[in-house]
């Protein structure tokens, strides 16, 4: 018969889902590192952290971001209206601050669609259009 394991402790976080991988199979989140670090068993070893997150942010009057996943080459594709001439990609990587910044991310149009894509960093990006 075969052994049971379990994580013996929860908190309370947001997401999550499950990965399985031969017989094993775990189910939550991970979030904010446990005070006592990892948690290792033999060749195991379960370590929390931070999500990162990329979100696009609504200006008033600017025309709609979209954020496309693109699992297999682990990027995000931020599109917006080829027609938005008159504004530019900006980007945060705090929110509490004023610091945004014209991005340096290459622009790429596709008819009427222009586009950056974006290998996920380490940390919060956040965009926009401006005017």
């Amino acid at each position: 018969m075969g052994q049971q394991y379990s994580i013996n402790w929860s908190k309370i976080a947001g997401g999550g889902g499950t990965s399985t991988g031969g017989t094993y199979q775990v189910s939550g989140t991970i979030g904010q590192p446990d005070a006592g670090g990892p948690m290792t068993n033999g060749q195991y070893s379960l370590i929390g952290g931070f999500w990162s997150v990329i979100t696009a942010i609504q200006t008033a009057g600017a025309p709609l971001l979209k954020i496309t996943l693109n699992p297999q080459l682990s990027t995000v594709t931020v599109s917006w209206p080829a027609s938005a001439t008159n504004f530019v990609l900006q980007q945060n990587f705090d929110l509490t601050t004023p610091n945004w910044v014209t991005s340096g991310l290459p622009v790429t149009t596709n008819g009427a669609i222009e586009s950056v894509t974006i290998s996920p960093p380490t940390g919060n990006l956040f965009l926009r259009l401006k005017q």
